[in-house]
Order: C-alpha cells, then structure tokens, then sequence
C-alpha cells in the first residue's frame, strides 16, 4: 500500500534520513507487506466487502482515540465530510475491495509486487491533474519500465484468467490509490493536518462499505470465523492500518514525502516472504522478472540511482 496522505504534507526535499528513520521505512515495509498475509489468512473464512470494513472501522477507532489525546478534533463541515468520503472511497474500499478479490486469484506476493505500481499510475495523474508535478523524461521512462514488469507478469497468453483478472484489479486498485494521492491535495490549503485526513477518510470509508457489506455478502448468516481469523482481522485494522499509519506520519515529519516513499520498494520483500513461509505459495519466474522492471522502474521515477551516478562521475 502506498498512502496518499503524502500528498497532504510538506514535502521535504533531498533530506537525509537517520538511522531512526531507516528503522520506522523498514518496520512500516513489515507491517504493511504483513497486510498482504493478514488478508489472505483472513480471505479463507470472511467475505472480501465485510473484511475491508472490519480493516478500517477498526482502524478508525485507535486513531480516534490519538486525535483526543492530542486535544484534536474531527472538523464539523458538510464539505469537509463529503471529502472525507470522496478520499475515503479512493483510498480504501474501492482498492481494497479490489486487492481482496484479486487474492482470491492470485498469490499475496504478487498482489505485493503489483502494489507499487501505485507510484507509476502517480506519475501520469500527477502530470495531467497538477501543475507543480509534471512528467520528467526520466519519470516517464520509469512508467514505461514498470508497465513492462507488469505486461511480463501477465504473459505473452492472449486468454484472460483467473491470474490476468486478478492482476487488472490491482492495477485498477493502484490507480485508485494515484487519484487519491492528488485528490488529497485539496486539503493542504484548508489547513487539516493529515492524521484528522487519516481519521476521517477511514471513517467515511466505513459509512461507504457498511451498506454493501450488509447487503451483498450479510456477514451474520455465515459461520463464526476461527479464532486464526479474527487474529488475522484484527492484526490487518490495528497494526497494518492505525499503527502504521502512526508510524508513517512521524516518518513523513522527520524525512520528507520523497524519503516515505521508499517504503513501496520493500513491502513487496515481506509480503513473498511470509507468503512462502506461512502460507506455502510460490511465485513463477515471470513474476520476479517483472518485479525488477516495476523496481528499475521506480528508482527512475525516485531519481536517486541517476544522482549517485552523476556523483560517481564527478
């Protein structure tokens, strides 16, 4: 996952990052390529609408209880709310819902490796919906690097499957995610901090999926979940979601926007290795080819290796 509450704060620009921020990028990597394995734990007993919303009610409540102990308070607009409910839909059950059904088809791994494509499709909204993001050769070619990985995943097979599908919804999922990245822009001017953003959003996502939980998939017939399961539930709400986002807030204060961003280069790491370890999955050749390209990708797009080599140089 890569938030879009980046987008809400001020960016700082070429800040190195010390040894404490490297330890939260690298413990944000776990907890959030871990939401991966909680939710295909989760998937084997729980519908994939009801599970989204148990993720960000859930999620919702630690963070209320932050903002409160901090003196904060939840605005009291009708606009504001209505944003609230425009990024919530963006940022969670629309992508969430989608990543859930698309693990039902595919490995968490490759559902990891698909998720940071999210920068990809950030390139190209940033550029047509901002003036102060515009595309850059470099960041272009990334894109076009990175969309390779994900045409090498999906094969040279014309046949749409099970695997093909899954892999669309989570490109359709990191789309959702870029919009939502520029959409969250609009609250910087209105002066809302972004963990009130976080709150919020979670909340109104939580008013958007309640209805289709409870009509489509009416969690309350069904079995109760194991004891495993509500382990898994209850690790993806509060540490992959409230926790994290705790964590990635303070990174965002001490190391910047660009910096945070790493992150979407490692979770894919955790993600195959717990789904190897715990839940036995294995991803084909193909799949790791097209994880460079996405990687190659994405260093273009962060620039980082194309400033180390013009330093080398000098």
């Amino acid at each position: 996952m890569a938030p879009a509450f980046a987008a809400c704060h001020r960016p700082i620009m070429n800040q190195a990052m010390s040894g404490r921020d490297w330890a939260i990028l690298l413990l944000l990597s776990v907890l959030w390529g871990g939401s991966f394995f909680f939710l295909a734990v989760a998937l084997k007993e729980l519908p994939p609408i009801t599970i989204m919303l148990l993720r960000v009610a859930l999620g919702a409540l630690p963070l209320l209880a932050f903002l409160h102990l901090r003196g904060e308070r939840l605005p009291g607009s009708v606009r504001i709310w209505g944003m609230f409910l425009i990024l919530g839909a963006l940022n969670n059950p629309l992508p969430f819902v989608l990543y859930a059904f698309a693990q039902l088809r595919i490995e968490s791994g490759l559902a990891s490796i698909l998720n940071a494509t999210t920068p990809l499709w950030g390139v190209l909204v940033a550029h047509l919906y901002t003036r102060d993001e515009r595309a850059t050769p470099a960041r272009i070619a990334g894109v076009l690097l990175g969309f390779a990985g994900v045409a090498v995943m999906i094969g040279t097979g014309a046949k749409l499957d099970g695997e093909a599908l899954a892999i669309l919804m989570c490109l359709g999922a990191t789309l959702s995610y870029a919009v939502a990245a520029v959409y969250a822009r609009r609250f910087r001017p209105l002066g809302i901090p972004p963990l009130t953003v976080a709150t919020g959003q979670l909340i109104g996502a939580s008013l958007l999926l309640l209805p289709f939980s409870l009509a489509l998939e009416q969690p309350w017939t069904m079995p109760a979940p194991s004891v495993v399961t509500w382990w898994a539930v209850i690790g993806f709400a509060l540490i992959c979601t409230s926790f994290a986002y705790w964590l990635y807030f303070r990174l965002l204060e001490t190391a910047g926007a660009t910096n945070a961003l790493l992150v979407t280069f490692l979770i894919p790491v955790t993600a195959i290795v717990l789904g190897a370890l715990v839940l036995d999955e294995s991803l084909e050749p193909r799949h790791y080819a097209g994880m460079a390209l996405i990687a190659l990708g994405l260093a273009a797009i962060d620039g980082r290796l194309l400033r180390v080599n013009k330093a080398a140089a000098a």
